[in-house]
């Protein structure tokens, strides 16, 4: 199974299951999402916690191995919309939505963990918007959340820098809600939270989804991702992919 999710104590939490190509996602984990997005709503939780298996990637964007067979602009937009629809849905779970970043999440990887709540990064991770290496831009949200998370320079010098940031650095900017040595961690991290009553979390996070609702977030986040298609099409993404694959196969 490419991703697990499991509740225990109020809190579930997702888990991409695909370490052996460093959590990379393909279309099925995004049906897991998908799966998370609907469970979240239904089911009676506190928290909804997004991380990986092993120790080394929390997710190092879309398999190219897979979405690189993806060619024109009409191909690529129905894989960033669905995904990028998947993470609106997620982003707008009516409870505290926390990434644990075990390892490195670059692309849309650190996407996923900027569309979250809060984010909790290993010492040893690395993260970053790394997309403009690709010739693309973020592709499934994450520009547009990264501006609604950090100050305007943070976020633009975030997005051109297109490198990995250690947990320190991520941690100066804001993007790093914590670092944390061990899972454990976690716990430390929600005591406070903890003391209050689910009700009076439901009602914060609902102050947030109305200002998102109220600033046109989806539409945004759609324009973002059809920025992203037109550039998926052009030659300079995929000779940068292909030198990629290249370099990754020696």
């Amino acid at each position: 199974m490419a991703y697990i999710i499991e509740t225990k104590n109020q809190v579930m939490t997702f888990s991409i299951n695909r370490p052996h190509i460093r959590n990379a996602i393909n279309n099925e984990v995004m049906e897991g999402f998908e799966e998370l997005a609907n469970r979240a709503r239904e089911e009676d939780i506190r928290y909804v916690v997004i991380t990986a298996t092993g120790e080394q990637a929390f997710c190092s964007g879309g398999d190219l191995s897979v979405f690189h067979e993806l060619k024109t602009e009409q191909q690529a937009w129905p894989m960033l919309s669905r995904m990028g629809e998947a993470l609106y849905r997620i982003k707008t779970i009516p409870v505290p939505v926390i990434a644990l970043v075990n390892g490195t999440a670059v692309g849309g990887g650190c996407e996923i963990a900027t569309a979250c709540d809060y984010r909790l990064v290993k010492s040893h991770a690395k993260c970053g918007f790394i997309q403009g290496t690709l010739a693309i831009t973020s592709g499934w949200g994450g520009g547009t959340y990264l501006f609604e998370t950090l100050k305007h320079d943070a976020a633009l010098k975030m997005l051109s820098d297109a490198r990995a940031y250690t947990a320190t650095e991520l941690f100066e900017n804001g993007w790093a809600s914590a670092i944390i040595e061990e899972d454990g961690d976690i716990e430390q991290f929600l005591a406070s939270m903890n003391r209050v009553l689910p009700s009076v979390h439901r009602a914060y996070k609902e102050i947030a989804i109305r200002k998102w609702q109220e600033t046109n977030l989806k539409q945004r986040v759609d324009q973002e991702i059809r920025e992203c298609a037109r550039l998926w099409a052009k030659e300079a993404h995929h000779q940068a992919v292909d030198r990629f694959l290249n370099k990754s196969k020696k």
